[in-house]
């Protein structure tokens, strides 16, 4: 299904990693009166930098006389003018949207890119998409009101990393044994630390093992020659 409203268009965007400054509104040179958006594409998934608006769609009394045919003055300016205002109008759009939940998320984000939660991890959450970044803002909402910070821990990894294995080992000192069936790279590596910073209690232990799961006697998928980790 295709996208048919300037929000739509923007929450597509920040999915597929674009940023809002990225796109740029015009005046379609021809439209629907039926719709908002007028792709190349009627159906397209993918989001154009170039977004051509029907503004008569929803917002007749706002741009009727911006366009007038006998109007031939300024016209760049009156572009740069369009583009603002549907910019800002996607945003008001969002915002009449979103109920009491998506709000707390997006304050909880915004919280965090503004270094509230410590430098590391403003500069940690970078590397998440968006979606990964809500996963963290709804549990960190979610910390605050049950406090049980374990589940959260577990939660959050296996959230982000499909398939991973928790273990909980505390009959010597508290410790979590992760296994993630992923490659140990630099951007994985910064989620799981994140996640340590947010919500790992003082005096828990996090191990993680990637790839390559520690051997479980009796359990022959863990046992085998050169794929097992050591404990």
């Amino acid at each position: 299904m295709g996208m048919n409203y300037i929000w739509d268009l923007i929450i597509r965007a920040e999915d597929e990693g674009l940023s809002k400054t990225d796109i740029k509104f015009t005046l379609a040179k021809t439209f629907s009166p039926y719709m908002e958006l007028s792709p190349k594409f009627l159906n397209a998934h993918f989001v154009e930098n170039v977004v051509e608006v029907n503004p008569y769609y929803r917002y007749h009394e706002i741009f009727k006389n911006l366009f007038h045919l006998d109007n031939d003055k300024e016209a760049e300016l009156r572009e740069v003018f369009f583009d603002i205002v549907i910019h800002f109008l996607a945003e008001i759009d969002r915002m009449q949207g979103m109920n009491k939940k998506e709000f707390f998320i997006q304050f909880v984000l915004s919280e965090i890119e503004a270094g509230v939660f410590g430098e590391s991890v403003r500069d940690k959450i970078q590397v998440f998409i968006k979606k990964e970044k809500e996963i963290i803002a709804l549990n960190v909402l979610r910390l605050y009101q049950t406090g049980d910070e374990i589940y959260l821990v577990k939660d959050t990894i296996k959230k982000l990393f499909k398939g991973c294995i928790i273990y909980l080992k505390s009959e010597e000192q508290d410790e979590l044994l992760v296994y993630i069936e992923q490659k140990q790279c630099e951007i994985n590596q910064l989620k799981v630390q994140l996640v340590q910073e947010i919500f790992l209690p003082i005096g828990f232990h996090m191990e993680v093992y990637w790839n390559n799961h520690i051997g479980i006697i009796d359990v022959e998928e863990t046992m085998k020659l050169d794929r097992i980790a050591l404990y």
